[in-house]
């Protein structure tokens, strides 16, 4: 009787999507989220909702003005982002990319314009040596609710583009169980969320007045959307874990005797149910500390869905070993990206300083009554 043996080879593969990928699909997730923190105070004109939304409004344009770089640099050799627009690919999402992100940037440009021209007005009116500058971007106009709603409307239209396209360029590479599931782009958007109100409360203590009211606020939006991730989390382990669907079962397989990844999941836990409960239960005062671990978590998110997911084979057992280089592919991308949106922070801030609290209402004494009442 013969025998016949089949040599099976199988190669390690390099990461294809760097951490530049994970940079863009970082920043570009806050910048989202950022813009849907911000249409109540400024689309919807709920005076309450302001301080927040110019919080909100910060972190939408700086990250995502920030995001595209990345974007850029992952293609390896940025010329080839012209190829986008010279070959017609309809059913490549990433061709769809191409045009989504230029309409989204360019609306979250002229909205923005739109809410800061208030500010714009006012600041042209100071005496410095910028104020011809700020009077020529007013363009001789004040707040204008209309436009802002109109211009919120169709970034807003654009946001949402951005939301699905991002999410569904990762969830439908079928060769990848971790990714193949549509979870993956509800998770994105709801991870970003949370990142966003967590750098809402960052920059609310660094970069604004403080408000204790804004912090009060964005920490309950924290933990409304925190608890989103766990429902969301929490039905993908369900599915796999019973059986429940073939694609999410391979995906727990796939992972299950790697003790890295259990440390993962736990600390993707901890990362998580921290910060909730501490929104939860103090929601004044912690905004700092649940604004970063926020921050952490939606990043830490990504960069397990696609440096981590990259190390899992597609054939073969084991897993891929990846080493975070010190260049421009790996450290060095991660702190000049995490430097240029520093750097667009820094210009706006100073460019648009932080509005002033509003002066409180004179008092005048009644004798006759023995109480003060607010003068008119």
């Amino acid at each position: 009787m013969d025998t016949n043996i089949v040599e099976v080879i199988n190669v390690t593969r390099e990461v294809a999507w760097l951490p530049w990928a994970v940079q863009y699909f970082f920043l570009i997730g806050l910048s989202v989220g950022g813009l849907l923190l911000s249409l109540p105070g400024y689309a919807f004109a709920r005076e309450g909702w302001r301080k927040l939304g110019r919080v909100a409004l910060l972190v939408a344009l700086t990250c995502g003005l920030a995001a595209p770089v990345a974007l850029l640099s992952d293609l390896h050799q940025p010329g080839r982002f012209w190829h986008f627009y010279v070959v017609f690919r309809p059913t490549s999402w990433m061709w769809w990319g191409s045009l989504i992100i230029p309409f989204y940037v360019t609306g979250l440009l002229v909205y923005g314009w739109a809410c800061l021209r208030e500010e714009l007005q006012e600041q042209g009116r100071v005496d410095s040596r910028l104020a011809a500058l700020y009077r020529l971007l007013a363009l001789g106009g004040g707040r204008d609710d209309r436009l802002i709603r109109a211009t919120g409307l169709v970034v807003l239209a654009g946001a949402v583009l951005v939301a699905l396209y991002t999410g569904v360029e990762v969830a439908v590479v079928r060769a990848r169980p971790l990714w193949h599931t549509p979870f993956l782009p509800v998770q994105f958007l709801a991870t970003a969320l949370a990142g966003a109100a967590g750098l809402v409360l960052v920059l609310n203590r660094l970069a604004a007045d403080g408000d204790r009211a804004v912090e009060v606020r964005a920490n309950r939006l924290l933990a409304a959307f925190l608890a989103a991730v766990m429902v969301v989390g929490g039905l993908w382990l369900a599915l796999g874990m019973f059986g429940l669907d073939r694609s999410h079962a391979e995906a727990l397989e796939s992972v299950a005797t790697s003790e890295a990844w259990r440390v993962t999941a736990v600390w993707a836990v901890a990362a998580t149910v921290l910060p909730f409960a501490i929104a939860v239960a103090r929601p004044a005062g912690t905004g700092l500390l649940t604004g970063l671990i926020a921050i952490h978590s939606a990043w830490m998110f990504r960069w397990t869905v696609f440096i981590g997911g990259q190390t899992v084979p597609k054939t073969g057992a084991g897993f891929y070993d990846y080493a975070l280089p010190a260049g421009p592919d790996g450290l060095l991308g991660i702190v000049g990206t995490a430097g240029l949106w520093l750097f667009l922070l820094l210009v706006l801030t100073a460019f648009l300083p932080t509005p002033r609290r509003a002066a409180p209402r004179p008092v005048r004494a009644v004798p006759a009554a023995g109480r003060t009442v607010a003068a008119e």
